[in-house]
């Protein structure tokens, strides 16, 4: 099936579809690990076609899409799981999930993944070597459709498509175990039902009217620390913000550093008052600033013998919508 246009023709040579505005989507279902072919030919613009995999339904997959505009660039083919149908490319970025590559325009291309449990490699243009190693996809691994995408006006051309299932199917790798999490991590956080960001517009407080009508769920994080709230909720721009929090008990009054990273906007709340106001918006800082979640802002939390509440709000656009927290002396502190 497909949503978008599309168009049969044959383009140097080969029968090919031209894709537009939307997504292609096998029938079949019941891929899970294997090798997925095809050739792209692609147009020097600003546009994302790529293809997904593992696709449940059109909101959950894995993605890999290119971005011909960056060519050679690190972020010039990238990999991203998309969640209740929100990407997460500032989220899951570097090593991994992002790399550059270079390849011909106008001129096909071979496209090769290869997908084993919760690893993958993409090669390019009959590499021997990958040029994307993923060393740790992010849906649950369940077998699902393929797609090709693109939604942009520009068009792809997609040709020569095959695919086979093999759960011995050959990876090059070297791939990376993933890390524990750093000593310190906020390891768990509770996350609040989503509102509208202008609920929080001109107050210094917790307003009481917004919070007592929330409910809330406990996620842990990854091992990098971060949580994903798409996991839980879908964006949406009516109701594009949620709380997170977690409680502090110290056994003394005592200050401690707190370095956090968050996608796209941020408000931090110590015991219901506002203490920090941030953002990490897309291009907000200059033309190529990407809006990337790590630590890389931190705080001084002044906390009272006992416990203190600490509630971040986070606001998102587009591009991942993330939190990650650490406490790097935890000493005299219990953190629930």
């Amino acid at each position: 099936m497909f949503a978008g246009k599309i168009a049969h023709e044959t383009y140097r040579g080969q029968a090919c579809i031209e894709l537009t505005e939307g997504n292609v989507y096998l029938k079949d279902s019941t891929f899970k690990n294997g090798i997925i072919e095809f050739d792209m030919a692609l147009s020097q613009h600003r546009y994302f076609p790529g293809f997904g995999f593992r696709v449940q339904d059109q909101n959950n997959f894995e993605l890999v899409y290119l971005r011909p505009h960056q060519l050679g660039n690190p972020d010039a083919i990238q990999y991203t799981p998309v969640f209740k149908g929100e990407g997460a490319w500032q989220l899951y970025y570097g090593d991994g999930y992002s790399t550059a590559v270079t390849y011909p325009f106008k001129e096909w291309v071979p496209i090769k993944l290869i997908v084993q449990g919760s690893t993958a490699e993409v090669y390019l243009a009959n590499a021997t070597k990958p040029d994307l190693i993923i060393h740790a996809l992010k849906q649950q691994g369940t077998a699902g459709r393929i797609s090709l995408t693109n939604e942009s006006t520009t068009s792809v051309r997609f040709a020569n498509f095959r695919y086979t299932k093999s759960e011995t199917a050959p990876l090059r790798g070297p791939f990376k175990p993933q890390a524990s999490p750093t000593p310190g991590t906020v390891l768990t956080w509770q996350v609040s039902s989503p509102f509208a960001e202008k609920h929080l517009n001109n107050r210094y407080d917790l307003p009481p009217e917004l919070t007592r009508r929330l409910s809330w769920q406990t996620m842990a994080c990854e091992p990098s620390g971060l949580i994903n709230v798409s996991r839980l909720h879908p964006l949406d721009s009516m109701t594009n913000t949620v709380f997170a929090k977690v409680t502090l008990i110290a056994d003394q009054a005592q200050i401690k550093k707190f370095q956090f990273g968050f996608s796209d906007r941020v408000k931090v709340y110590l015991n219901g008052q506002l203490i920090y106001g941030g953002q990490d918006v897309f291009l907000s800082r200059d033309y190529r600033f990407l809006g990337t979640i790590g630590y890389f802002d931190e705080l001084y939390l002044r906390l009272k013998k006992g416990t203190n509440e600490l509630w971040l709000a986070i606001a998102e656009d587009f591009g991942g919508w993330g939190l990650k927290g650490l406490i790097p002396d935890p000493t005299g502190l219990k953190v629930k």
